[in-house]
C-alpha cells in the first residue's frame, strides 16, 4: 500500500513521535491508533497492529495507570526509571516499522535515531522530575506531569499533520532540555559542595571541642 508521505516526511514523523514516546509512550501509541481510526493518518502495513482496538484499549488503560502513577512525588521517579525499558525500545521499534520502505541500513539507523531521541526526552524528563520532586508541595509535580502528557499527545498529532515543523519543534525542545539539565546539574553540584563544606565545618568544630 502506498503511503501519503514521502520517506523524508515519514522520518520527520518518526522524530516527533519518538520524542513524544520518551515522555509518554502509552499516549503516543494510543493517539497514533486513534488518528488512524479517525482517518486522519495512515500507518504502513508493518504498524497496522497499532490501529487494532485491543492495542488502542491496552494503550489507553496503561496511559490511565501512568497518569496517576506519574503524579505521585517520589514514586514517579521509580516509575520513570522502570519506563526506561519501555519508552526507548518501543520508540525504536515504531521507527523501524514506520521506515520499512527504506533500505535495511537506513531503517536500522532510523530505529537507532528514534531510540536516542526517546532516551533524551525520557532522560530530560527524569532529571527535571528529580529536581522538582523534593518540593514540599505536590502541585509543581502534578503540573509538570500534566504538561508532559499534553506535549506528548499534541506532538504526536502535530507530527502527523505537519511533519517537518514537528521535527523542528523537537530539535528546539532537545536543545532546551540540554540547557535545563545542565542548569540542574550545576545547581546540584553547588548544593552538594555546600553540604560537604558544612559537614567539614561541623567535623572541625566537633574536633576542637574534644
Amino acid at each position: 500500500m502506498s503511503l501519503p508521505f514521502t520517506p523524508q516526511e515519514m522520518l520527520a514523523i518518526v522524530v516527533g513521535a519518538s520524542f513524544a514516546a520518551g515522555l509518554n509512550v502509552y499516549a503516543t501509541v494510543a493517539v497514533l491508533g486513534l488518528l488512524v481510526r479517525a482517518h486522519l493518518f495512515t500507518l504502513p502495513p508493518t504498524l497496522h497492529l497499532l490501529e487494532a482496538w485491543p492495542t488502542i484499549i491496552a494503550a489507553i488503560a496503561l496511559f490511565v495507570v501512568e497518569f496517576f502513577a506519574d503524579k505521585i512525588p517520589a514514586f514517579d521517579l521509580i516509575w520513570n526509571a522502570l519506563q526506561t525499558f519501555v519508552r526507548v525500545p518501543v520508540a525504536g521499534l515504531l521507527a523501524y516499522g514506520a521506515t520499512a520502505q527504506l533500505t535495511p541500513g537506513a531503517q536500522l539507523a532510523s530505529g537507532v535515531l528514534a531510540s536516542a531521541i526517546a532516551f533524551a526526552a525520557h532522560g530530560g524528563k527524569t532529571a527535571i522530575r528529580a529536581a522538582v520532586t523534593p518540593s514540599p508541595e505536590p502541585f509543581s509535580n502534578i503540573g509538570l506531569s500534566l504538561t508532559e502528557d499534553a506535549v506528548a499527545i499534541g506532538l504526536v498529532w502535530f507530527a502527523t499533520q505537519h511533519p517537518y515543523a514537528a521535527a523542528v519543534v523537537v530539535a528546539i525542545l532537545l536543545v532546551l532540555l540540554v540547557i535545563v539539565v545542565r542548569m540542574i546539574s550545576k545547581s546540584l553540584q553547588t548544593l552538594f559542595r555546600g553540604a560537604k563544606a558544612q559537614w567539614q565545618r561541623l567535623q572541625l568544630q566537633w574536633q576542637d571541642q574534644q
